[in-house]
């Protein structure tokens, strides 16, 4: 059955962001394709109950269909929707979070609100991370990802979801780089020096942040990179080395050195301003994260006698904002990085009623530190992989009366959703935000009661 051509009628979108057909009553989970169209496919995969392909032609053309305005379109690994019309966008979106709640939750009574859309549908990255990569002719690549691939990088030319200015700073580190003949980084061999190119940017003041990520040991011409950086991006406020040996392909380094600037960005939000350092995790999309706590905050209705606690809470921000209507906020984080940001932040905003705690969540809520004092509200804002099994279970122990969630992915939301129900917990309504335009991504906000 594998490497056969058939001839498939698309019907749906599925929540990876695959296209969906049906074949001698197996679905058929496809690369490519839109809802109505009919297209010739590979089998390229064959399950027990599901067969994957890849589309070769679209025979017949979906009216959702438009034209990619991305060169990259395609190749690259991001925007797998950017030839969906944007309200088709949300509407798949939706529904991805209606099946995560019916099929994963066994939950039919909630209130799921329209998605609310974004603002922009491009340039609207704070944050992109591009990698170096060998090539078969002693040079390299300077980019992004090929569409499911870890080991194959393709040169950039203009990424739609960054600025100008950020597409610019590729081409000037990837001509200097070349100039310089300084080593790009074998992946496989583990050879070679530049690795990583990241680029921050502040939406709402301007500021970027260039941080380099290489192999270990000093860039070897940084005085001349510190120069011309500085002359040709003037909006580049600080230039940031990471070093690291590890061989796992993240752009994290071992060591940090910053060659010019405070080594961090600000950023405002909801008329706050935040610190962003090189390995801090901040929202990637700075205006519609505006959107998202306005939305939460509706929702969580907090008050000035309430004792919040923000679990994952990452640089701080939705707890330093959330600090103005209520008593006293603890935040706690694994990242030490991320938790000295956290107090900078709080101490840059004049927030006295907050803390913060450096710690891995379960453990946190395991350890005495917690006190007897009860908590009115939890904010949990986890990564993908959803809240730790363990330490649900201990939020629910401390038995708080409203449970904020925040997700990036409606199928670990569902899971934890239907462990909450179990408990005694009910969730009258759930609102999804679009954050990211062109991907298969969502995020979510719902408040869990305990009567």
């Amino acid at each position: 059955m594998e490497n056969k051509l058939v001839k498939l009628d698309i019907i749906d979108l599925a929540f990876n962001g695959k296209a969906v057909a049906h074949l001698d009553g197996k679905v058929v989970f496809l690369k490519g394709g839109l809802p109505g169209e009919k297209v010739l496919a590979e089998i390229t995969s064959t399950k027990r109950h599901y067969d994957e392909a890849i589309v070769k032609e679209i025979i017949i053309k979906s009216d959702l269909r438009i034209s990619a305005p991305c060169k990259h379109f395609g190749i690259c690994g991001g925007c797998a929707w950017q030839d969906l019309i944007y309200n088709k966008q949300l509407e798949f979106k939706r529904k991805q979070v209606a099946d995560c709640l019916e099929r994963i939750g066994k939950i039919a009574d909630v209130k799921l609100h329209d998605i609310v859309g974004a603002a922009e549908l491009f340039r609207y990255r704070n944050k992109m991370e591009f990698s170096f990569h060998v090539t078969g002719d002693d040079s390299f690549n300077l980019g992004l990802h090929h569409r499911g691939r870890f080991d194959e990088i393709f040169d950039l030319e203009e990424c739609l979801l960054q600025s100008d200015t950020a597409n610019r700073i590729v081409h000037f580190i990837r001509d200097f780089v070349k100039r310089y003949n300084i080593p790009a980084y074998d992946i496989i061999n583990h050879t070679g020096f530049m690795r990583f190119l990241v680029i921050r940017e502040a939406r709402r003041t301007g500021q970027i942040m260039v941080n380099i990520v290489t192999n270990k040991g000093n860039i070897p011409t940084r005085k001349e990179l510190i120069k011309e950086l500085r002359t040709a991006f003037p909006q580049v406020v600080t230039l940031v080395h990471n070093e690291t040996a590890l061989k796992s392909n993240v752009a994290v380094g071992e060591k940090e050195h910053v060659l010019f600037g405070v080594g961090l960005i600000e950023e405002e939000i909801l008329g706050y301003r935040f610190y962003i350092r090189a390995n801090s995790f901040f929202q990637t999309n700075s205006i519609q994260t505006e959107t998202l706590y306005r939305a939460a905050f509706d929702l969580l209705m907090p008050d000035k006698g309430d004792r919040v606690l923000d679990l994952y809470c990452g640089t701080g921000s939705i707890g330093i904002i959330i600090s103005e209507y209520v008593r006293e906020v603890i935040g706690v984080e694994l990242v030490a990085d991320a938790v000295s940001a956290a107090r900078d932040n709080a101490l840059a905003n004049g927030v006295s009623n907050i803390e913060f705690v450096e710690g891995d969540v379960k453990d946190y809520l395991r350890s005495d530190a917690v006190g007897d004092t009860p908590f009115d509200i939890v904010i949990v804002d986890p990564p993908r992989a959803g809240v730790n099994p363990k330490a649900l279970r201990r939020i629910i122990r401390m038995q708080p009366p409203k449970i904020l969630y925040i997700s990036c992915n409606p199928a670990t939301f569902a899971r934890d959703a239907a462990t909450l129900f179990k408990a005694g917990y009910r969730l009258p309504e759930v609102r999804p935000i679009d954050m990211f335009p062109h991907t298969m991504h969502i995020e979510l906000i719902g408040v869990f009661y305990r009567d």
